[in-house]
C-alpha cells in the first residue's frame, strides 16, 4: 500500500480539498482520472479491449466512451482487475450466504448488490482504498451539519445507532453497517440494523427498547415512524437523522423534522459511488468531486450545462481499483447548480430528482389500514430467483398487480408462483392476509418523462 492510500494521508487530503478552490479540485480530479484509466487499461481485460483505439493519454473525460450496467455485468470477469474474482464464485459461494454480509470476499473486497431499478441488479466490489475514501469523506464533509447536533444530549445519552433498511441480501447500506459492526466491538453493541421488512409494530417496539440517538434509513421509513411518534406509539428522542435512497420532498422533511425535533441530513449516493454527495448546513447537496465525477447528460448522453436538468447522469468513482466505474450511466435526473453555495464549500451543488415510489396501504383482518413500505416490498420481489425487472401496483386496499420481466432461461410460471408466495408471506408478516396478487407478463412501464422505472406505485 502506498502512502497516498494510508488513512492519515487520505484524511489530510480530504480536509485540504474541503478548504480548496474549484481550480485545484479540477486538477486533482484530472490526475486521479488519468491514474484510474491507466490502471484499468493495464489490469482489466474489458477496459484494455474497450479503450484499445484511444490515445495513450486521454485528455478529457468526455473522450472516454459511456458504459452501462448491462454491458459491464455481461463481461463481469473481464471487468474486474483481480483474476481471482469470478461472478460464478461470488454468486454460488458468497452472495447466496446471508452470514457473509459485511465480510470481505477473498479477505480483500467488500461486496454489495444494487437494486434492480433499471433491470438486473449489479454485483459491485469495493477495495480497501474505495472503502477508506467513502468513510473519510463521510466523516469529514458533514462537519458543519454535525455542529447543529445536540452534542451534549449525545454525550449524556450515548451513541446508539439504528440503521433501518431492507435486509435479506448484500444491499449497500446494510453491508456497510454490518462491516462497521464487525470492525468494532464497541459499535457492534451500539449499532442495530433493523429490517424494514418487519411489521411496523415490531420496529416501533424495538426502537422504543433500544432508544437510538442516531438514525439512518429511507425517507419513507421516517415519514412512517413520524406518524407513529405523533400517535404516541413510538417514543424516541433522536439527535440526528440521515436519509438516503429515495426522493425526500420538502413536505416529507417537514413532517420528520417537526416530529422528532432534530437535524435531518440528506445524502445522495449509489452502490457504484457510495460517497457521492452530502448535504450542507443550508440544505444543498455537494458532490465530493475530488473522488467522484458527476456528469449530467441529455438523452443522447451529451453534456448539459449547469442549471439545466439532465435526462441521465454519468458517474466515475476515482477510488475503486478492483472494479473501475468510469462514465457509468446511473440513470438519475440531476441539475448541477451554476452558482456556488453560501456555505463556503468549493464542491459543486447538485439537485436530484429522486425515486418516487409510493407507500401502499392494505387492510388487515380488522379492516385497519396497514402501510407497506415500497423498498421493503420491492426487495422481496427483486430477490426472487428469476426476476429480471418488476413493477408492483397497488389496486385498492386488497389488490396487488405485479408486472414481471423474467430472466432468460427462467420458467415464467415458476417465477410467478414464487413471487406470489414470497409476497403473500411478506404481507402476512405485516398482518395483511386477504390480498389478491396478480402476476402478469405485461412489461414494467417507465415514466415517459424521466425514463425511470417506478417499481412500487398506487394505481
Amino acid at each position: 500500500m502506498s502512502i497516498s492510500e494510508s488513512v492519515p494521508y487520505l484524511l489530510l487530503d480530504a480536509i485540504r480539498s474541503a478548504h480548496s478552490d474549484p481550480e485545484r479540485l479540477a486538477r486533482v480530479q484530472r490526475r486521479r482520472l488519468h491514474n484510474l484509466v491507466r490502471h484499468a487499461r493495464i489490469a482489466s481485460p474489458f477496459y484494455r479491449h474497450h479503450y484499445r483505439q484511444l490515445p495513450p493519454r486521454v485528455g478529457e473525460i468526455g473522450d472516454l466512451p459511456v458504459l452501462d450496467k448491462p454491458t459491464l455485468m455481461s463481461r463481469f470477469d473481464d471487468w474486474v482487475t483481480d483474476p481471482d474474482v469470478t461472478l460464478e464464485d461470488l454468486r454460488n459461494n458468497f452472495l447466496s450466504r446471508g452470514e457473509c454480509v459485511g465480510q470481505l470476499y477473498l479477505g480483500r473486497y467488500l461486496v454489495m448488490t444494487t437494486s434492480g431499478t433499471t433491470g438486473e441488479p449489479a454485483v459491485l466490489l469495493q477495495d480497501r482504498l474505495s472503502w477508506r475514501v467513502y468513510n473519510i469523506v463521510g466523516r469529514t464533509r458533514p462537519q458543519p451539519v454535525v455542529r447543529r447536533i445536540d452534542l451534549a444530549a449525545l454525550a449524556r445519552r450515548g451513541m446508539r445507532t439504528a440503521a433501518l433498511f431492507a435486509t435479506g441480501g448484500h444491499f449497500g447500506a446494510v453491508t456497510l453497517a454490518e462491516r462497521a459492526r464487525r470492525l468494532s466491538p464497541l459499535l457492534a453493541d451500539r449499532t442495530r440494523v433493523l429490517s424494514v421488512l418487519r411489521p411496523v409494530g415490531e420496529l416501533v417496539a424495538e426502537l422504543n427498547e433500544f432508544q437510538p440517538t442516531l438514525l439512518s434509513g429511507y425517507p419513507s421509513v421516517f415519514v412512517l415512524l413520524a406518524a407513529e411518534q405523533r400517535a404516541g406509539r413510538l417514543r424516541i428522542e433522536p439527535v440526528h437523522i440521515l436519509c438516503a435512497g429515495e426522493l425526500f420532498t420538502p413536505a416529507m422533511r417537514e413532517a420528520v423534522t417537526s416530529t422528532f425535533g432534530c437535524p435531518v441530513t440528506e445524502g445522495y449516493a449509489a452502490t457504484e459511488v457510495p460517497g457521492l454527495a452530502i448535504e450542507c448546513i443550508h440544505g444543498f447537496l455537494h458532490v465530493n468531486s475530488d473522488w467522484y465525477i458527476l456528469e449530467p447528460v441529455d438523452s443522447d448522453r451529451r453534456p448539459v450545462p449547469p442549471g439545466v436538468q439532465s435526462d441521465s447522469v454519468l458517474v466515475t468513482n476515482l477510488s475503486n481499483r478492483i472494479q473501475p466505474i468510469i462514465r457509468y450511466d446511473l440513470g438519475d435526473r440531476v441539475t448541477l447548480q451554476p452558482h456556488s453555495c453560501t456555505c463556503g464549500s468549493p464542491f459543486p451543488v447538485v439537485a436530484v430528482e429522486g425515486r418516487t415510489n409510493d407507500v401502499l396501504s392494505f387492510e388487515d383482518a380488522d379492516h385497519q389500514s396497514v402501510p407497506i413500505l415500497p423498498l421493503a416490498l420491492g426487495s422481496v420481489i427483486e430477490e426472487t430467483p428469476g426476476v429480471h425487472r418488476f413493477q408492483a401496483i397497488g389496486t385498492g386496499s386488497r389488490g396487488l398487480t405485479v408486472r414481471l420481466d423474467v430472466d432468460k432461461g427462467a420458467t415464467r410460471s415458476e417465477v410467478e408462483r414464487e413471487v406470489e408466495r414470497r409476497v403473500r408471506e411478506f404481507l402476512g408478516s405485516q398482518g395483511v392476509t386477504d390480498v389478491t396478487i396478480t402476476c402478469t407478463s405485461e412489461a414494467p412501464r417507465q415514466e415517459p418523462r424521466s425514463g425511470k422505472l417506478r417499481q412500487v406505485l398506487r394505481a
